[in-house]
């Protein structure tokens, strides 16, 4: 079973080249009886993809281009994402275990309501993606990506990770964020700074937090006031 260590978190991820399993090459990812399982999908260019319903079970998704994505109410396991655009995707209700997202893009996207247990985003492309209701019921893990103006809401982040993210004008809302690991990143532009109770940061980041907070806080320096006349 592969897997991968960050920090204190280690990530199950999708077991494609194990001993005895076949990929099959499939043309869509419609299938019969509202399931694919054990296959490959390659070199797609669709102007919107469209899935429902659909159980995506042990398969690898590579190169997948599209320029608008409706995902609603799906259940990946084992899944691997590689070299994929989903333009401003809309992706909700959906349940993802052991999945890995590897040099992807969502720009502009909503992803809402999902339900993540050992899901890896890798060098992917995330600016101004909402994330909405989030849950992580196992590790979650974001790894260089970049998430410019990206915002996170209701979500629940618990003992999650950061690392080596860009995260300019990252906004966290309202949510659960116990134990999420910033260390490594840059956070001196971030949003929400408050709202991230009991995370881990590295004494060095202090002053990044403090720097996020009085942005936000819009503070005037003394020194800065024009004297009296």
């Amino acid at each position: 079973m592969d897997s991968r260590t960050f920090g204190r978190v280690t990530l199950t991820l999708p077991g494609l080249d194990e001993p005895g399993l076949y990929l099959s090459n499939v043309q869509s990812l419609e299938g019969g009886r509202g399931a694919v399982q054990d296959f490959q999908y390659a070199d797609a260019d669709l102007r919107m993809l469209d899935l429902a319903d659909t159980q995506l079970l042990r398969g690898r998704i590579t190169d997948l281009r599209t320029g608008r994505a409706s995902l609603d109410q799906l259940h990946l396991n084992s899944i691997e994402f590689s070299g994929c655009d989903f333009g401003s995707a809309q992706w909700r209700k959906s349940k993802l275990s052991r999945v890995a997202f590897r040099n992807c893009k969502i720009m502009g996207g909503v992803l809402d309501d999902l339900t993540l247990d050992d899901v890896l985003f890798e060098n992917c492309k995330l600016d101004y993606t909402a994330f909405s209701g989030l849950r992580a019921t196992g590790p979650v893990v974001f790894s260089q990506c970049v998430l410019t103006e990206a915002s996170f809401t209701e979500c629940d982040l618990t003992d999650g990770i950061f690392d080596g993210c860009t995260l300019r004008l990252t906004e966290f809302a309202k949510g659960r964020y116990k134990g999420l690991d910033l260390r490594g990143n840059d956070l001196s532009s971030l949003l929400g700074v408050a709202r991230l109770s009991k995370v881990i940061i590295d004494r060095t980041q202090q002053l990044e937090l403090a720097q996020a907070l009085l942005a936000e806080l819009q503070v005037t320096y003394g020194e800065d006031l024009d004297e009296p006349r």
